[in-house]
């Protein structure tokens, strides 16, 4: 392995690790108890080490998504058509209850989402995650004032379809009694994308 592969992968392991330390805190004590340098001594590092890694406290949350950014962008690019590779990857989603879809019930997960969801500082980082992901899948879909606003329906529909799904399962409700419901309704408001969208099908 080269020198400078070793090195990405020690980064992110480190990058991992400080995270995995910041949500155990987060989830035992509660996001807004817990300082940047308690869980800084918790996974054995300085602060300015820990600030390297992550530049705000919210952001040792927000890891665990961030990978989801450009996912959509992405997708786009598939084809042969945006809106229908989009609407592939949503249910594939929710086919294997992957966590972005809403639609998991391990209880890390929900712990997680009720982490995310429950607290007003990470809602706000996560809003501007989400900002991030439709001026990436703006471009994708060329830029234009079109592109911006396909864009913003898109990740506000694959919003929503999960944040309703996440809502049914944090109640009590299993997955295997949402999952229905919840292709019928992304199928529902990716067919209204369409219509509204007919170059993107």
């Amino acid at each position: 392995m080269s020198e400078i592969g070793l090195r990405e992968r020690k980064r992110r392991q480190m990058v991992q690790r400080l995270s995995d330390v910041a949500v155990g805190l987060f989830l035992e004590k509660g996001f807004d108890a817990v300082s940047v340098a308690e869980v800084a001594a918790a996974a054995e590092v300085s602060k300015p080490t820990l600030f390297r890694y992550f530049p705000a406290k919210e952001d040792l949350v927000l890891h665990r998504i961030a990978d989801h950014e450009g996912e959509a962008a992405r997708v786009a690019g598939e084809g042969p058509a945006p809106l229908a590779a989009l609407r592939r990857h949503f249910l594939a989603g929710l086919e294997r209850s992957d966590p972005v879809t809403g639609l998991n019930d391990h209880p890390d997960v929900l712990a997680f989402h009720r982490l995310l969801y429950g607290t007003p500082a990470l809602v706000a980082r996560a809003h501007a995650h989400l900002e991030r992901s439709e001026s990436a899948l703006a471009g994708a879909l060329g830029g234009d004032l079109d592109a911006r606003l396909a864009a913003a329906q898109i990740i506000a529909v694959q919003r929503v379809l999960a944040q309703e799904n996440w809502r049914r399962i944090a109640a009590g409700e299993r997955v295997a009694d949402v999952r229905e419901d919840a292709v019928a309704a992304a199928e529902r408001a990716f067919a209204a994308l369409a219509e509204g969208l007919p170059h993107l099908v």
